[in-house]
């Protein structure tokens, strides 16, 4: 089967497996002509695609509306879009569309889409339209977006438990699933391991807990998993799986993301000591070469400076923003702020020693001095995971400060 048959064959099931699904429902009772679906898309190749995404489908058999409403819609070119996401302000809305033009867009995208037929009362499928309308009026579709804890996922979960009267949170909200939000953000960024780098140090202690069954349901894979077991009343009170049926409509071909996060630190620590040493080799050479000092200058400007920016930025995200999961991050001991005075001091030093030698050197020994100390924190149960971060800079600042001692 060509890709453009599979395509066609994909959307026609979109629509045809609700229909099919109605048979035996009795046509009187309002919501019974109603089918509501769970679909779930994978991860894309985009670092907001990385998560996946979900949406709930309702169809209508009576009239022939076909509907996914989405939750997590933005706009790159709305006004402030990038000023709100630094500040942590992020206002997302909902919005309904044609089920197969929306999720068709999916496959041509290659990434996998899953269908979930609900077993939910005529009753529950018609609340749940009705709030899905609700919720798609202009005056309550905007939402504050956060990541992890209201996104996309999580209000497609919450919609779902909300006509449930709670059973979807109660099965899973006090069962651990094993993971943190680090843990998950680190398995699906992987792909890139810029990406990865970046936002793994910008995460806090508080991505560190480990997070119910229920909180894992920010990813739409989970809420797909999870539904899956939760068992619900028909109308005459006897239980049934709340999944009457299951669809794969498309199977990406990409690579799926990995199982579990990556085990990076020995990279990263490779990499840490290659530049330490050099820094440290060439700190020593400055007293007779010219290319030692210039290249020192160069290598650990360069480090300094994109340590203590990090640093600033870190803070910055503490102290002036909304992104509360940035919070409390011990990398400020691995990235300081203090660093930004070394990459003033480390170009005047490496051509005019005489002046900055001992104040560089005290203040390299004290940013070397709170990476070691991040590193001791790291004993502490209930610290920051963030050994990658310490195996990449806590050599890179021993080498500063070994390079700055040997050019007294």
């Amino acid at each position: 089967m060509t890709r453009s048959s599979r395509l066609a064959f994909s959307l026609a099931l979109l629509g045809a497996a609700p229909l099919a699904a109605q048979a035996g429902a009795s046509p009187a009772e309002p919501g019974s002509e109603l089918v509501i679906s769970l679909i779930t898309m994978g991860p894309g190749e985009l670092v907001w695609e990385r998560f996946g995404h979900n949406a709930i489908r309702v169809t209508d058999t009576r009239t022939g509306s076909d509907l996914a409403y989405n939750y997590g819609m933005f706009d790159f070119e709305a006004e402030h879009f990038f000023t709100n996401f630094a500040r942590g302000r992020m206002d997302y809305w909902m919005q309904p569309q044609a089920a197969e033009g929306g999720l068709g867009q999916y496959v041509r995208r290659n990434r996998s889409v899953f269908s979930q037929r609900l077993n939910l009362t005529p009753r529950q499928r018609l609340e749940l339209r009705e709030f899905l309308e609700w919720n798609a009026r202009p005056e309550n579709r905007f939402y504050r977006y956060h990541y992890f804890y209201d996104n996309c996922s999580t209000r497609v979960r919450d919609a779902l438990d909300r006509v449930l009267g709670g059973a979807l949170r109660s099965a899973t909200e006090g069962t651990p699933s094993g993971v943190t939000y680090r843990s998950e953000t680190r398995r699906l960024t992987a792909n890139d391991p810029l990406i990865y780098t970046g936002i793994n140090i910008g995460l806090g202690r508080p991505t560190d807990r480990e997070i119910s069954r229920w909180e894992e349901m920010f990813l739409p894979l989970a809420v797909r998993e999870y539904v899956r077991t939760i068992t619900v009343p028909d109308d005459a009170g006897a239980m049934r799986p709340l999944v009457a049926a299951e669809d794969t409509l498309y199977l990406s071909t990409a690579e799926p993301p990995p199982a579990g996060p990556p085990r990076w630190w020995p990279r990263f620590l490779i990499a840490g000591v290659a530049v330490g040493a050099l820094l440290a080799a060439l700190g020593r050479g400055m007293q007779g070469s010219g290319a030692a000092r210039v290249a020192f200058a160069i290598l650990g400007g360069a480090w300094t400076l994109i340590a203590g920016l990090s640093g600033v930025v870190l803070a910055g995200l503490w102290l002036f923003t909304d992104h509360v999961t940035s919070y409390a991050n011990e990398n400020l001991l691995q990235l300081s702020p203090l660093s930004l005075a070394l990459a003033v001091l480390i170009p005047v030093l490496a051509f005019r020693p005489d002046r900055p030698w001992i104040r560089t050197r005290r203040l390299a020994l004290v940013v070397a001095a709170l990476s070691v100390l991040g590193l001791l924190i790291t004993l502490i149960p209930g610290s920051q995971v963030n050994g990658e971060v310490i195996a990449l800079a806590l050599p890179m600042h021993v080498g500063v400060w070994w390079g700055v001692r040997g050019r007294r």
